[in-house]
């Protein structure tokens, strides 16, 4: 090692050791302020902020109330979805029953529309209906 990394090593320490020199100095003023100030030497014409009320304000059967609702109403949704999915499967059951039934009705639709066109005709007239000759 030369003389010249142990001056930059020694010149950084010196650096280091003043930063934290500066930061507890710095450290130890705000505390004694702290202190006086929580002595209630409050300086004139400065007001303390309202801090506002701690998490601790709500007693531990509050929170254990809170917490078995929300329990609870995540229960009531799972309960809820078991319950719609099992409607959405009856309903797709359902959709393919009435598949070949909406094709027979739209077949005999078919059918009776057919035939009502021939019993319309009337048996004098020979001539086929409009549109077909």
């Amino acid at each position: 090692m030369s003389e010249q990394d142990d001056a930059a090593r020694s010149g950084q320490g010196n650096l280091v050791s003043r930063s934290v020199e500066e930061f507890v100095t710095q450290l130890r003023g705000f505390t004694d302020r702290a202190r006086g100030l929580a002595s209630g030497a409050v300086p004139a014409g400065l007001s303390l902020p309202r801090l506002p009320s701690p998490p601790g304000a709500m007693s531990a059967a509050q929170v254990g109330a809170v917490a078995s609702q929300v329990r609870g109403q995540r229960q009531l949704i799972a309960g809820l979805i078991g319950q719609l999915q099992a409607f959405d499967e009856q309903l797709a059951v359902f959709e393919r029953v009435l598949e070949p039934i909406e094709e027979w009705s739209r077949t005999w639709a078919r059918l009776e529309q057919s035939f009502g066109d021939v019993l319309r005709r009337s048996p004098t007239d020979p001539s086929p209906p409009a549109g077909t000759a």
